[in-house]
């Protein structure tokens, strides 16, 4: 407590810009010679001072109620690097959240590259399920680094499951499917979280899932004092990729950790054991969650555990490739276990194809027939690529010419509609054989969705083709 007088408050309020002459005036004319305690009760009342500026002032500190011209209101969280405030702007009584990098870090000049670094290509990220930063700056008075993000009303997953305890498959497959949809869109832009756990998802206060922190993982390092965590996810992401032998940075990881919030929303109990020992949070064998899951059959739905097990496989490859492929999985599961979710089973996006053609001017033809016909025409002469391609991204038609990628066209055709079959998603798939290899036809799995073509083929018998396969949307029509 200060020795201020409430006079001499008052005073000192109005020349922090905490409120106006003309207030004070009007709370002087309410009360009789009050309290410094007793102003600053009135002045919280009426929503002049926050609480938490009611505090400072009353202990005298005339530093902190503005950063970078927002007047901080609150504090929201705090953690190992840095606290968040709720704030306003004065001018135009716009709610953000504000994150104030700790002091101790300022003095890092990496740890506060990373912090405006990874600050400013989130400037980049807008998309409905990821909190919008709006602005990253140092304050001049201060110096400390800041950054200005959306403000959302309601409380992180963590916040959400301390009271629900557990949430229904339904629930947990919306605030999967809007998550991966974040994800997916922020690998778009060349950027992964590195970060997921409960506490860097948001629920807003209508219902809707915000990814949180996108980069700034980094900034924690392998610290254990961080109190907005009982396990450092930053240490997990360490172990995971260490254990399986991936880059940093790779995408899988942030699926194979999104399947532990999945996990851990629809049973109420966490999919890694959690430990704060360091050798056992890096061992190996704690990533391989496949007991844990099998110990889940009988409460979930088979599809929700092939989901999960597909989600957190300890082996990379067997994982989604890619965010864009996990959503539209989810989608499916979504479809099929609840009946609601996208009705259709064809993937998003524009209607696109992708053709395996080693031929330069069937390329060039196909390019042409299937552009005009609406398509977004993706061609490669790797046969391999159709598979790698439809796991970051799926199309909606495959043309392979096994007449001039040969033996390996007719391996990536089986793969890739093993793959579509996988997830759940309707793919066309048009093999076209030379006559010398009309043999083959017998070793492709017959599919309504298939079709096996022996030269001499037309391209408008093609097109004709394609089109009675490719399931038509209702604007399609």
């Amino acid at each position: 407590m200060s020795n201020l007088d409430a006079t001499s408050l008052g005073t000192l309020a109005v020349r922090l810009n905490l409120l106006s002459e003309e207030q004070l005036r009007d709370a002087w004319d309410e009360l009789d010679t009050p309290t410094p305690e007793q102003l600053v009760r009135l002045l919280e009342r009426k929503g002049i001072l926050s609480a938490f500026q009611g505090a400072k002032i009353l202990k005298g500190d005339t530093d902190g109620y503005f950063l970078g011209g927002y007047r901080i209101l609150y504090r929201i969280a705090a953690g190992s690097f840095g606290r968040v405030y709720r704030a306003d702007d004065p001018r135009t009584g716009t709610i953000v959240a504000v994150k104030v990098l700790r002091r101790r870090w300022m003095e890092d000049p990496h740890k506060v590259e990373l912090f405006e670094r990874e600050g400013k290509v989130g400037l980049t990220l807008k998309h409905p399920n990821i909190v919008q930063i709006l602005a990253v700056n140092r304050d001049p008075l201060t110096g400390q680094y800041f950054i200005v993000m959306e403000f959302v009303e309601g409380g992180n997953l963590r916040d959400f499951m301390t009271i629900r305890k557990k949430l229904d498959v339904k629930e947990g497959l919306r605030i999967l499917e809007e998550s991966a949809s974040g994800l997916a869109y922020a690998v778009s832009k060349g950027l992964t979280h590195r970060d997921i756990k409960l506490t860097n998802i948001l629920i807003s206060s209508s219902g809707t899932s915000k990814l949180v922190d996108f980069g700034l993982a980094e900034l924690t390092g392998d610290s254990t004092d961080d109190d907005d965590a009982t396990v450092d996810r930053t240490v997990d992401y360490a172990g995971l990729e260490k254990a399986t032998g991936v880059k940093l940075g790779d995408p899988r990881s942030d699926i194979y950790f999104l399947g532990c919030v999945f996990f851990e929303l629809v049973t109420g109990r966490p999919l890694l054991e959690a430990t704060k020992d360091r050798y056992q949070r890096m061992a190996r064998g704690r990533f391989d969650c496949s007991a844990q899951l099998r110990s889940a059959t009988g409460e979930l739905p088979p599809l929700v555990i092939s989901l999960l097990e597909r989600m957190t496989s300890f082996e990379p490859s067997q994982r989604f490739q890619s965010p864009a492929a996990m959503v539209e999985a989810v989608r499916t599961v979504q479809r099929d276990v609840t009946g609601e979710g996208h009705k259709s089973n064809a993937p998003t996006g524009p209607k696109t194809i992708f053709v395996v053609e080693a031929n330069s001017k069937l390329q060039d033809v196909f390019r042409e027939k299937f552009r005009d016909l609406g398509y977004r025409v993706l061609i490669s002469l790797d046969a391999g690529r159709a598979v790698q391609r439809y796991q970051q991204q799926p199309f909606h038609a495959v043309i392979v010419d096994a007449g001039t990628v040969f033996e390996e066209g007719l391996t990536a055709f089986e793969n890739v509609m093993k793959e579509a079959e996988m997830l759940g998603l309707s793919l066309a798939g048009i093999l076209i054989l030379n006559d010398d290899q009309a043999s083959w036809t017998s070793r492709v799995r017959k599919r309504d969705n298939v079709a096996v073509l022996v030269r001499p083929v037309t391209m408008k018998q093609l097109a004709t083709k394609v089109n009675e396969l490719v399931p038509q949307e209702p604007n399609d029509e």
